[in-house]
């Protein structure tokens, strides 16, 4: 993340140093925060910036640290987390994070353990990100280096043993208690909450869990203060934004932006627009498991109450674009399909309703739709939704589908019609 949005492009061909991240003002925000800063203050300075939750669901980071015990009965033994599972489909912007710039999240991670008084920190990353993996050992054996990792940091008297723990890769791990079950070898099925783990965590004791982006804007938030972060949005919700676009479209890839950038300027400035030949239908405002949005939404600002005010979710802010030559019934069928095949299967109505609404779907694709399956997907999506299951797995993977039947009814109901797909 730099001090402003990216002018230039990353290059994930170039190894990182930690010399290059040193003259960008790297690990200052550490020497500042261990010799002149209590961990109430590191707290105090994030929850004033407004930094949010970058991994989807978008909470408040200083509160969820705010959750964290900090007297003296508390454990002394603490935990902090950075979640680099990112198994969202069409989101890769933590990935390039780690892979390009490996000591900032480093760095984001050694202030997220000292704000919470945590001895140990955990990198958990998805296991097919090698390369990611190889530059984060790097970056690492270089911070040990120059003792910004390991025992009395800069003589501060903070320690902090900092490990990589690769994941199996599963989606359900971006559910934290999911994570953490994972962690500790078991299968990885959410908790029952509370307690949350901001209290009872890994191994049974205090845990923060962020993600990779949320975790790569600490480091500039202590070194400039709040009021710099929140001069960086267009609105709000405070700071810049990985956004990024994937689908038929010129320049598909990940940019750093202000908060509130319309999803307009994302498609047509930074993507380069529709590639020749496709027409624009929708889109998918962050990752896969949230709502379609159409053509009269892009001028929405992509921020957490925008979006959600347009009937979606911000996300991950990695748009899905859908063209007019693919077919939106089998997009959402492969969004169901991956969803259902990554339920941890401990509920039954995302075990057994996933896998219903993919076979559903795969016959009105393919030519087998009845009248009446319409009205069946939607009723199921219902009661899939929010408060019907023990985790949000399967309320956000019928977001896409409770959506396209709203917006794509007429694509559902001619596979019916004419027993065929149009787009085969």
């Amino acid at each position: 993340m730099a001090e402003r949005p990216l002018t230039g492009s990353i290059r994930p061909e170039v190894a990182p140093d930690i010399s290059a991240y040193e003259s960008a003002g790297g690990y200052e925000a550490l020497r500042k925060a261990v010799k002149g800063m209590s961990h109430q203050d590191v707290q105090k300075v994030v929850t004033d910036s407004n930094l949010r939750g970058r991994g989807g669901a978008g909470f408040p980071t200083g509160q969820k640290w705010s959750f964290v015990p900090m007297d003296e009965a508390a454990p002394r033994e603490k935990y902090f987390i950075v979640n680099a599972d990112e198994m969202e489909p069409g989101t890769f912007k933590d990935r390039l994070l780690l892979e390009c710039n490996p000591h900032q999240v480093i760095e984001g991670a050694i202030l997220g353990a000292y704000a919470i008084g945590a001895s140990r920190a955990y990198i958990f990353l998805r296991w097919e990100y090698r390369l990611a993996e190889k530059r984060l050992e790097q970056a690492m054996a270089e911070a040990r280096e120059r003792n910004y990792l390991g025992k009395n940091i800069l003589g501060s008297g903070f320690s902090l043993d900092l490990r990589i723990h690769t994941s199996a890769g599963r989606y359900i791990c971006g559910e934290e208690t999911a994570l953490l079950s994972a962690m500790e070898g078991r299968r990885a099925v959410p908790r029952a909450k509370p307690p949350f783990p901001q209290v009872c965590g890994l191994w049974g004791r205090p845990t923060i869990v962020n993600n990779t982006e949320t975790v790569a804007n600490i480091p500039p938030i202590i070194r400039n203060g709040p009021s710099w972060f929140h001069g960086l949005s267009h609105t709000g919700d405070a700071g810049t934004k990985m956004y990024g676009v994937s689908g038929r479209v010129g320049r598909p890839g990940v940019w750093e932006l202000p908060m509130g950038t319309t999803m307009r300027e994302l498609l047509e400035e930074h993507a380069g627009g529709m590639r020749d030949g496709y027409r624009f239908r929708g889109l998918i405002p962050g990752g896969a498991s949230t709502d379609f949005l159409v053509e009269e939404h892009l001028d929405v600002q992509m921020d957490y109450s925008s979006v959600q005010k347009a009937g979606s979710r911000l996300g991950t802010g990695m748009m899905i674009i859908l063209d007019d030559k693919t077919c939106p019934v089998g997009m959402i069928n492969s969004i169901i399909r991956f969803m259902a095949r990554e339920s941890c299967g401990w509920c039954t109505p995302c075990r057994e309703g996933l896998p219903w609404l993919e076979k559903v779907l795969r016959a009105i694709e393919t030519g087998d739709g009845r009248p009446g399956d319409i009205e069946l997907l939607g009723e199921h999506a219902r009661l899939l939704g929010p408060g019907n299951t023990y985790c949000a797995l399967a309320p956000g993977a019928v977001e896409p589908l409770q959506s396209g039947i709203r917006y794509f009814r007429e694509d559902f109901e001619r596979h019916i019609r004419d027993k065929r797909c149009p787009w085969r």
